[in-house]
């Protein structure tokens, strides 16, 4: 049964190059960031991020200067991806709510490497886009970035852009102000 008293943000940061990916390497997940929305108070209740070691690629500096994340950071924090999704459902139970992402990224990412590395994927059918959402309430031409969108409803950045543990927060407070107006 799907329960509608809270909603599970998810951002995901990847590896990434400047420019194309080196030979033999692919975009990788390499953080899980999620917050939970909880409807009735519009409370962020959970918030954290869950680092990925790559097993297909390397994180590139430009990787690390867009997203502050290390290789060592990643060798001493992070844990497999089959163990990230474990994570993720045992502390979740992603699979009983609507879940939401800023735009279609995060979602086909996640379900593509569910599929190469053979994991089932964790998450409900529900899935919103607040990046589209945004657009539609504040009547805009073209979809705006998570920035540009905090920007526009005069909502503070917190933390780090390009984390998925803040970004994650972030889409909560833009997603809690969509459904509020």
């Amino acid at each position: 049964m799907k329960t509608t008293d809270k909603i599970i943000i998810i951002d995901l940061e990847a590896t990434c190059w400047q420019g194309t990916a080196p030979e033999g390497q692919e975009n990788e997940i390499i953080e899980i960031g999620l917050a939970v929305l909880d409807l009735q108070t519009g409370e962020i209740t959970k918030n954290q991020g869950i680092l990925i070691r790559p097993q297909r690629s390397g994180v590139s500096p430009f990787c690390t200067e867009l997203t502050t994340i290390t290789p060592d950071l990643l060798d001493k924090k992070g844990v497999t991806f089959k163990e990230a999704i474990e994570k993720l459902v045992g502390e979740y139970q992603p699979d009983l709510y609507t879940w939401s992402s800023y735009g279609q990224y995060d979602l086909n990412m996640l379900k593509k490497q569910c599929r190469k590395f053979g994991i089932p994927y964790p998450m409900g059918d529900q899935h919103m886009n607040v990046k589209t959402l945004v657009a539609e309430k504040l009547g805009l031409q073209k979809p705006t970035g998570m920035n540009g969108a905090l920007h526009l409803l005069s909502i503070p950045l917190e933390g780090t852009h390009h984390r998925g543990i803040d970004d994650a927060k972030n889409i909560a407070k833009i997603l809690n102000w969509c459904l509020h107006n």
